[in-house]
């Protein structure tokens, strides 16, 4: 978390501020060390963000276990919250979704957000990669700029909102009743994915990040019947794919559902499975102008060149009355046509009319990149008596749940 200045207030069990800190870039010379009276004592930090430039952005007080270290990096002071990996998770469940969600599915998650974790820490930082041709630019994100500290709090790495979010103990007791478990393959923890909703068909690593293929974040229907996986890198396929609705488990959850998998700003629309935007071709140029800086004049038409196995599209070349450019992958796709960020990049694209005036639709699929588990395809699984090893195999096909914490040598 970043701020200009910060107001922090340490809180005893029962809510009684046992200390207030107002800190600014002047108190920090390298660092400072923030250290609770007890280990049932809480920080308070009012004024976070979160939701960093997406729809649901907005700003709340949250709080903190463990110890909080204040560093100074330029004009900003740069918070850091140390903590144990378990009670860590237990943020992290609730904050990704509501701590109500299906009991199944919140050990699912557990298990998924511990492996993403310990395999982002084994890994080296990497930083935002940029492949530029003339007429082409190509950016994929990944844990740019975490020099500092292990993950973000935000939904760049995985959500982590402090302890206002266990709402209840259900999600302590799911992260207990898989404390250390992980997923493996070939020998490593897997870099266990997850977003919103799939579209009905998940999506590959290599087409969102670097061109890494990981057998275990493979291209699959989101439901358990023996039907093919469509082609939907070809593009016919593909439109009739997201402009029809077929079943799937993220097709239909319901109302009660969304209500008890989702955190109140999360529920924006009730249909994440297909949704649709309309822009003035003339605010269109604008707008990606604004995100890009490209003048590219009103927009004519956006032409899909590649698709992933979801039917995301990772390069779309922008024709506007004066130029012309070549996008992608999915993520810079939608940042550059939308003031937030698009839902997901699986989408087609209808003009009606000429000129600035003209109207493009999107129609589109899914929620988020689509890579490993579907949040909202493993809720409906869990309301269907499906158990956490179930989901978690139906997501991350041959991945094996180990025994982290001593089997396989790792430190908690």
């Amino acid at each position: 978390m970043e701020a200009d200045s910060l107001w922090i207030e340490e809180l005893s069990p029962s809510g009684e501020t046992i200390a207030d800190y107002r800190i600014g870039a002047d108190d920090v010379a390298d660092s400072l060390v923030i250290t609770p009276a007890s280990d049932k004592s809480v920080f308070r930090v009012d004024g976070v963000t979160i939701g960093i430039g997406f729809h649901w952005q907005q700003k709340e007080s949250q709080c903190f276990e463990g110890s909080l270290r204040v560093l100074r990096q330029d004009s900003l002071l740069v918070l850091i919250n140390d903590i144990d990996i378990e009670r860590y998770l237990e943020s992290v469940i609730s904050s990704e979704m509501s701590a109500d969600a299906p009991t199944e599915l919140l050990r699912a998650h557990a298990i998924a957000s511990r492996s993403w974790l310990l395999s982002q820490i084994e890994r080296e930082h990497s930083r935002e990669t940029r492949a530029e041709v003339p007429g082409e630019v190509k950016v994929w994100y990944d844990r740019d700029d975490h020099l500092l500290f292990d993950v973000c709090a935000d939904d760049h790495c995985q959500r982590y909102q402090g302890v206002s979010r266990r709402t209840n103990d259900r999600v302590a007791r799911a992260v207990r009743d898989t404390q250390g478990q992980i997923l493996t393959a070939d020998g490593t923890v897997c870099d266990a994915r997850f977003s919103k909703c799939c579209g009905g068909v998940t999506e590959e690593f290599e087409n969102c990040w670097e061109p890494t293929h990981y057998s275990y974040l493979e291209a699959k229907r989101d439901d358990t019947e023996s039907l093919p996986v469509p082609d939907l890198k070809d593009e016919s396929a593909a439109t009739e794919w997201i402009e029809g609705r077929p079943d799937a488990f993220c097709a239909n959850p319901g109302t009660e559902v969304l209500a008890t998998l989702l955190n109140s700003y999360d529920r924006a629309t009730a249909d994440y499975y297909r949704w649709t935007v309309t822009y003035r071709a003339d605010s269109l140029g604008i707008l990606i102008a604004d995100k890009s800086g490209l003048d590219l004049g009103y927009i004519k038409r956006l032409e899909p060149l590649e698709r992933g196995t979801s039917g995301r599209i990772t390069r779309l070349r922008i024709v506007g009355d004066r130029d012309s450019i070549i996008i992608g992958k999915e993520l810079e796709i939608r940042r550059t046509l939308s003031p937030s960020h698009l839902y997901s990049s699986a989408f087609t694209a209808a003009v009606e009319g000429e000129g600035p005036e003209a109207r493009i639709t999107l129609n589109g699929a899914g929620w988020g990149h689509g890579v490993g588990m579907c949040q909202i395809g493993a809720a409906v699984m869990a309301t269907r008596g499906y158990k956490y090893p179930e989901i978690l195999s139906h997501y991350f096909p041959g991945a094996t749940i180990t025994q982290a914490w001593g089997e396989l040598g790792i430190n908690n």
